[in-house]
């Protein structure tokens, strides 16, 4: 293992003297001397040891592939050496050059001190070679494979060894040959220095002088331990089999400890020895070993195995198996665990310590959150799979990938081992090269909660999960161009079941109602491109039973009738002009429509109930629409609110997977100034802090505005779910009274939801929920406070409706408006029966030839345009607002004109109010008068907003009567 020297003490202290150049007296001076002589003599030694020893044993390559990876590791000891060599001659010559040329020397003349960190690492980087070409006995296979060359060498070995016999093994001798000079050599260094520091006076240099020889001390030391180590492994490797051997045998790798040496056993008789090295742990059971990557082992002190008195144990934990280490005594327990852990952390710094043992400086313990890539073996989840990311105590924990061999892979979080929180994971599909892709959030290895999926077949899931499958709302979509659908609903056990709504845009039209297992089933709605509405039930996707057919033309039939909207067996027609054809009806192919039975031509209008039948009240009660959503919602409160829960209780603020993933790594990324208030503690203290009403409508438009505030996401989700039944084809008007209800009950929900948040952040200051002191009850402040910041939301859709549904009413008005505004001011006054002393004639300004029967639009024209504004706005308040404001100024008008203050009374004020209506020309004004009707506060029943709006259904009215009479004149006198 290579080894990467720290900046020493004395190394700093080195480059503070550079520029000191203090003088040294003639102690230092004799110093200088021996140094100067001693690397001559071993600079003379190592060119011998080149010449003699190194450039015999590098002459022939061996041709057997044990032989050339040994041959391999020889000629990197080469370099090695070389470099050292080269290094004791430039610097031999650079110290004889200073000695031949100055009288005077400095602490920086002593390349020992000054170039220590270049040194040290030219003699670790050589030993450690060395200690490598040992573990795989290399000596032993130079010299075999040359033996007879050694033969004649032997007296040039004698040179070196003065213990040298013709018993000593050649290995042996060439082992010893090629570290004990250099070893020597750093011994004397260490006498030499030792010499200097004593001739030295306290100061800077003296200190610098001990630091240097602390390190070669250490150097020392460390040369000692690498040799040791080299040689017990060296003895290892000679007591294994071959097959252990071959397998585990590497140049760098180290023994530490030997269960043999230190006896130590593993849990159920599950090893006969245990070894410990400086990358692995190995347990061997007769024939057959387990390693274990130290840098994805764990050491557990508090063993938790219930062990036999007087046994001691570690717990062992390793990514898929966990064991046992149990010793006789604490002491024999404590060095295990000690050594265990050094060789740990060790092995997740890359580097050994310097020296190997002693201080580190680094701490004992091994860090338990680690980064590291491994592959499973064991039968399991994970089987084949390579999982690269962060680990805890042996599992997947933080951020991690995981890949499997057949195409799969999971890119996301973990924790305690299984996939939790966001991920994203692709599939392979078997029958085509595409894949499904699941970007989702995770709870314990499984699906849970929201995530978006694009599969292989170009379809798209957004919507919520539970244990691996489709549950709750979502929103299944085929955007191909063979088949388009899009389904928006609720799913259990990956199927659509309970409320939901399908689009099938092949045949142009829309389901809306009840599901089971895939099919449609029980009562529901069918709503098509060409106007067509019936309301129908269902059984495994069939129509069953009868049913109420909606025509475009207003016509009404009740009875069976075929897929393709053909009317078969008994049933009842009742057309728009108020004929009833009631009889039993047969469709034969070329002849037409056919029927048998009583045709009533009395001529009777159609009564409300049945020319604007509302659909699906009855079978489709609000409180069952969209439970999946409100059901995520409740788990969420119910969790806490949890950080993790909030994130995955609904994500429909989201539109894209790409979104989706960039909303995921914001939430990993420290969150912006922006969003801090957004966070879930913070919502908590704000809600209480917003809890007075003057506060609290400000808070929640702003939370209800916000995609990361809870309130926020739900609403967004709601609004999905009302687009996706209301608009394009839903718009019908026999829907209008279910959407409007709808709308009321988002209101509800979301204060209840507001006050569940609210209560759970006064439970967790340990204060209680104040009761209300006006005596609203909750359906009231939904709607007083919550429904006028949703309305806009919705607002499009609904109005919509409300235009259909009152089309007609609406049109007879706009011909009514048409009609009056052919009239002047003081003709169409006339006209209304407004008395004439409240006519503001001061505001007919002539010009000239102009007559002032002929002006138009100046009369109450402040009253008109204050009118006018009443489609400028979605909440109905305003709107009530501003009818108020246009009565103040048809008052403030005539109170001009009379020159005093006059309440209008109610019979001055209808004709009034039907003149300003007349001129603001309000487009759809039935349309909003039900509006504002349906959904204002129902605190102004009974009050001047609801007097006021009655006056203005009673002109709308009256308009519309005004042209209906008059058509009805027109056909009288056509007729005769």
């Amino acid at each position: 293992m290579a080894l990467r020297l720290r900046m020493t003490a004395f190394n700093a202290q080195r480059c503070r003297l550079r520029h000191l150049g203090r003088k040294l007296d003639m102690c230092t001076a004799e110093a200088t001397a021996s140094l100067l002589q001693a690397e001559e003599t071993f600079s003379a030694c190592l060119a011998r040891i080149d010449a003699l020893i190194l450039k015999p044993l590098l002459q022939a390559e061996p041709h057997d592939q044990k032989g050339k990876d040994n041959f391999k590791l020889l000629l990197l000891l080469n370099d090695r050496f070389q470099a050292l060599w080269n290094f004791t001659e430039e610097n031999y010559r650079i110290l004889k050059q200073k000695c031949s040329t100055s009288e005077s020397f400095c602490i920086q003349d002593f390349y020992t001190v000054w170039k220590g960190d270049l040194f040290l690492s030219l003699y670790i980087q050589y030993f450690v070679t060395f200690a490598n070409y040992v573990v795989v006995h290399g000596f032993e296979h130079a010299t075999k494979s040359r033996s007879e060359a050694w033969k004649h060498h032997k007296t040039v070995l004698k040179q070196f060894l003065t213990d040298f016999t013709s018993e000593t093994s050649m290995s042996l001798a060439l082992y010893t040959v090629l570290h004990k000079p250099i070893r020597d050599h750093v011994e004397q260094y260490i006498l030499l220095l030792t010499k200097l520091n004593e001739a030295l006076k306290e100061g800077p240099e003296k200190d610098l002088v001990t630091s240097a020889i602390k390190e070669y001390v250490k150097l020392e030391s460390f040369i000692s331990q690498v040799l040791d180590e080299a040689c017990f492994t060296k003895a290892l490797w000679k007591s294994l089999g071959y097959k252990f051997t071959d397998m585990l045998c590497v140049p760098e790798r180290r023994l530490l400890e030997d269960s043999r040496n230190l006896p130590i056993s593993a849990s159920t008789n599950r090893s006969d020895r245990i070894l410990l090295f400086d990358d692995v742990l190995v347990l061997i059971q007769g024939n057959s070993f387990q390693s274990f990557d130290l840098k994805l082992v764990w050491v557990d002190k508090n063993c938790r195995e219930k062990s036999a008195p007087g046994v001691y144990g570690l717990h062992i934990i390793t990514p898929e198996e966990t064991f046992f280490l149990s010793a006789k005594d604490p002491q024999m327990k404590a060095v295990w665990q000690w050594k265990l852990n050094q060789a740990i952390r060790q092995a997740l710094n890359g580097k050994r310590d310097f020296p190997l043992w002693g201080k580190t400086g680094e701490g004992t313990e091994p860090p338990s959150c680690r980064f590291f890539t491994y592959v499973f073996r064991l039968e399991g989840k994970f089987k084949n799979a390579t999982y690269e990311g962060k680990w805890h105590w042996g599992k997947p924990h933080g951020k991690g990938t995981l890949k499997w061999r057949d195409g799969r892979n999971h890119v996301g979080d973990f924790k305690e081992g299984l996939e939790h929180g966001f991920g994203i994971c692709l599939v392979p599909r078997r029958s085509e090269d595409r894949y499904d892709c699941y970007k989702c959030h995770w709870y314990e290895g499984k699906m849970r909660g929201y995530g978006i999926c694009e599969y292989g077949n170009e379809m798209v899931y957004k919507g919520y999960f539970k244990d691996d499958l489709r549950q709750g709302f979502g929103i299944l979509e085929n955007p191909s161009a063979d088949h388009p659908f899009k389904y928006t609903g609720q799913w259990e056990n990956d199927k659509k079941n309970g409320y939901g709504v399908w689009d099938d845009k092949d045949r142009g039209e829309r389901y809306i109602g009840m599901w089971h297992d895939d099919h449609k089933h029980g009562q529901g709605i069918v709503v098509t491109q060409s106007g067509v509405c019936y309301q129908r039930t269902f059984h495994a996707g069939r129509m069953v039973g009868s049913g109420i057919l909606l025509l475009e033309d207003d016509s009404v039939y009740e009875g069976n009738f075929m897929e393709d909207l053909t009317f078969v067996g008994k049933g009842k027609l009742s057309f728009a002009n108020g004929f009833i054809l009631e009889g039993t009806f047969t469709n034969k192919l070329g002849q037409g429509l056919q029927t048998q039975g009583i045709l009533n031509t009395s001529n009777e209008q159609l009564d409300d109930r049945i020319t604007k039948a509302q659909l699906g009240l009855e079978e489709f009660p609000v409180e069952k629409r969209w439970k999946g959503i409100y059901d995520q919602f409740l788990e969420f409160i119910h969790s806490g609110c949890k950080e993790e829960m909030e994130e995955s209780f609904t994500g429909f603020h989201i539109q894209t997977s790409k979104e989706l993933r960039k909303s995921q790594e914001y939430l990993f990324c420290q969150r912006g100034t922006e969003d801090v208030s957004w966070k879930m503690e913070d919502i908590l203290e704000e809600l209480v802090q917003h809890q007075e009403l003057k506060s609290l409508l400000p808070y929640l438009d702003k939370a209800l505005k916000s995609s990361l505030h809870p309130l926020g996401k739900l609403l967004k989700a709601l609004m999905i779910a009302f687009q996706a039944t209301y608009s394009g084809i839903g718009a019908n008007r026999h829907l209008l009274t279910m959407a409007q209800e709808e709308v009321k009950y988002y209101a509800k929900k979301i204060w209840e939801f507001y006050q569940g948040l609210l209560h759970l952040a006064l439970e967790q200051k340990g204060q209680l929920p104040t009761k209300s002191a006006d005596g609203e009850t909750n359906d009231q402040k939904a709607c007083s406070i919550v429904l006028p910041l949703i309305l806009p939301c919705f607002y499009p859709e609904l109005f919509m409706l409300y235009m259909l549904y009152h089309e007609r009413e609406d049109d007879l008005y706009c011909q009514g408006i048409v009609d009056l505004s052919l009239f002047p001011d003081i003709k169409l006054l006339e006209f209304l029966d407004v008395q004439k002393h409240l006519w503001p004639l001061k505001d007919l300004t002539l010009t000239t030839n102009q007559r002032r029967s002929l002006i138009k639009d100046k009369c109450f024209l402040s009253a008109t345009e204050c009118l006018q504004k009443l489609i400028t706005t979605v909440d109905p308040r305003e709107k009530l607002v501003i009818l108020q404001k246009t009565y103040e100024e048809i008052e403030s008008t005539v109170s001009r004109v009379v020159e005093k203050d006059y309440k209008l009374p109610m019979d001055d004020l209808l004709p009034l109010l039907m003149y300003v209506v007349s001129r603001a020309k309000i487009q759809h004004l039935g349309a909003e008068i039900h509006l504002i009707r349906d959904l204002m506060d129902p605190t102004n029943q009974g009050g001047l907003y609801d007097f006021l709006l009655t006056a203005l259904e009673s002109c709308y009215e009256h308009i519309q009567r005004m042209r209906l009479h008059q058509r009805e004149n027109c056909h009288g006198t056509h007729n005769s």
